[in-house]
């Protein structure tokens, strides 16, 4: 007797397989970066490895400072982002005012502004208000985004309104309701936030190279682009360099993942 062929396991084994090849088509780059970065620059066995060009690029590449710079302005910028988008965000979800779909349209309007686009304005009001050379002028340019601010407005609508009104009911006020009850609900969305905002901050390299000259406000990102410079010839060096200042991002978005694809999956778009 014939047995039946079931397709949906057929189909389910196909997908895995695809889904394998595809992450090792993406994970392969990584593999090699990893693998240079510990091979031995003279070594005639290449199955050799050694952690010694890690301390090499650590320590000529001078990047304890480019660290703490890096982790000051990233973690300022995530504060100030936090803050904001759900101040702002609260309010468009919540609050009924004359012009608040019109704030919304220019909110998102604000998504397809390229920063480059703006880095002239910026720069004439960073020299204005001398903040050029100093951390301001790394945190001011991108302390508010828009995409923060309709990030958890969208998810501030997914919240039930019963919530709020039973709180109202209870004696509780606007700054208690958002403090007590929506932010802590919203937690996957100011995951998703802080990981954007974070790791967006921490790859930059254009706001270091247009808007500060002084060596101790150097970046990881700056202070990597200029180890490029000096040791193109040594891979083993500048893949042990990449690694370093690409393992931070890495840890905090393994740790972070699990609300990060809930904050995405959860996120409606409602009007």
């Amino acid at each position: 007797m014939k047995k039946s062929v079931n397709w949906n396991t057929f189909f389910q084994v196909l997908t895995l397989l695809l889904l394998l090849v595809g992450a090792g088509i993406v994970l392969l780059p990584l593999v090699i970066v990893v693998f240079t970065s510990l091979s031995e620059p003279s070594a005639a066995d290449s199955s050799q490895l050694t952690l010694a060009n890690y301390q090499q690029a650590w320590q000529r590449g001078s990047f304890l400072l480019a660290f703490a710079n890096s982790t000051f302005v990233a973690l300022s910028v995530t504060a100030f982002q936090v803050i904001t988008s759900a101040l702002a965000g609260y309010a468009l979800a919540r609050l009924k005012f004359r012009g608040r779909q019109a704030i919304v349209l220019v909110v998102l309007a604000t998504l397809v502004i390229p920063f480059q686009l703006l880095v002239v304005p910026i720069f004439l009001v960073l020299k204005w208000g001398h903040l050029l050379n100093s951390y301001w002028a790394l945190i001011l340019p991108t302390a508010v985004n828009g995409f923060g601010i309709f990030l958890l407005r969208q998810y501030f609508i997914t919240i039930p309104l019963a919530l709020e009104e039973a709180a109202t009911i209870d004696g509780a006020n606007r700054w208690q309701i958002l403090t007590q009850i929506m932010l802590p609900l919203a937690r996957p969305a100011l995951v998703t936030l802080f990981l954007f905002t974070f790791i967006g901050e921490w790859n930059d390299l254009f706001k270091p190279l247009v808007f500060t000259t002084r060596p101790e406000l150097r970046t990881v990102q700056l202070a990597l682009a200029e180890f490029q410079e000096q040791f193109t010839s040594s891979w083993q060096l500048l893949m042990a360099a990449v690694v370093i200042a690409t393992v931070p991002v890495v840890i905090l978005f393994l740790l972070g993942q699990r609300q990060f694809i809930r904050g995405i999956a959860t996120t409606g778009i409602k009007n």
